[in-house]
């Protein structure tokens, strides 16, 4: 239906029953608009179609991954893509002492008690990605309340059809802001793992500018998928082997998950579980760590 037709009924009862409708289709249509939307995004990123018979290559494992989510959902991922629900999870696999202090939880905005929090601190969604709010000075309450209002009413799946998200009931996180002892903010170390076995590590900031990777070891690695990122060297965590034993932990029973960690001045910090990395639009350079990495996903079903 044309736009000229919906803003020509817009304000009348008509403009309601157009929306429904939009609504219903969307719904209806959703399985296959996802899988539709899905194979084009492979094909823009890699310019080929994925082999789904016997997928080899990480990136056509993960493409079948989502392509099966949106068939079918996964309880477990549901609840550890849940920033909020993963911390029971976190808490029951390796205790609470790795979580981040939360500060507040809601499902309403209005409710944040903003004067009992401190000057620093993290408001984010539990159902989404890139809804982070970092507070460090006075802030427009009102601005923050409209935005986490505007951002509870969405449905983060249909962004980038990652099905783990669709059942998540939103919510407002409000934790505690990590820093070093020096003020410097948190670098993330993105633990890939399979079946419970660490094997590369991603090392991304706040600006997401860098996109250096090492082993288990901390060998920097010739591997990166952002185009242009700096790749500086990293200086090895001193708890490094800590970090692997908490990753290993965490992702145990999972064929693939990506464990994020923090690690500020040597205390380990659980971060989030993703399962779809950059929702696939994840192309490994040098293409040959595609294959490497797919050769260590020993997927529990195929499509």
């Amino acid at each position: 239906m044309s736009n000229f037709v919906v803003d020509r009924f817009r304000g009348t009862w008509i403009h309601g029953a157009i929306r429904n409708l939009r609504f219903l289709k969307q719904r209806l249509m959703r399985r296959s608009d996802g899988e539709r939307i899905l194979l084009e995004r492979y094909i823009r990123v890699h310019g080929r179609r994925p082999d789904l018979i016997n997928p080899r290559t990480f990136s056509e494992k993960l493409f079948c991954r989502m392509v099966a989510l949106n068939r079918r959902s996964n309880p477990k991922f549901t609840k550890l893509a849940d920033k909020y629900a993963a911390r029971a999870y976190v808490a029951s696999r390796v205790g609470d002492n790795y979580l981040v202090k939360l500060l507040w939880h809601g499902k309403d905005p209005g409710e944040i008690p903003f004067d009992r929090l401190p000057e620093e601190c993290v408001i984010k969604t539990n159902h989404a990605t890139n809804q982070t709010i970092v507070v460090k000075r006075k802030v427009d309450r009102s601005e923050i309340i409209s935005k986490l209002c505007v951002w509870l009413k969405s449905n983060y799946y249909w962004s980038c059809r990652e099905y783990q998200y669709f059942h998540i009931e939103p919510m407002v996180m409000i934790e505690e802001y990590l820093k070093n002892l020096d003020g410097s903010g948190p670098l993330d170390y993105r633990f890939y793992c399979f079946n419970g076995v660490p094997q590369v590590i991603q090392v991304d900031n706040h600006a997401h500018d860098i996109n250096p990777f090492y082993d288990t070891n901390w060998n920097q690695l010739d591997l990166y998928y952002r185009e242009g990122a700096l790749r500086p060297a990293i200086a090895r965590p001193p708890n490094l082997e800590h970090m692997n034993v908490i990753a290993s932990q965490l992702s145990e029973g999972l064929d693939f998950v990506r464990v994020d960690l923090y690690n500020i001045d040597g205390k380990i910090y659980f971060g989030e579980f993703t399962f779809t990395p950059t929702a696939g639009e994840l192309r490994l350079h040098p293409e040959s760590w595609d294959l490497k990495l797919g050769e260590q996903w020993k997927m529990s079903a195929v499509i």
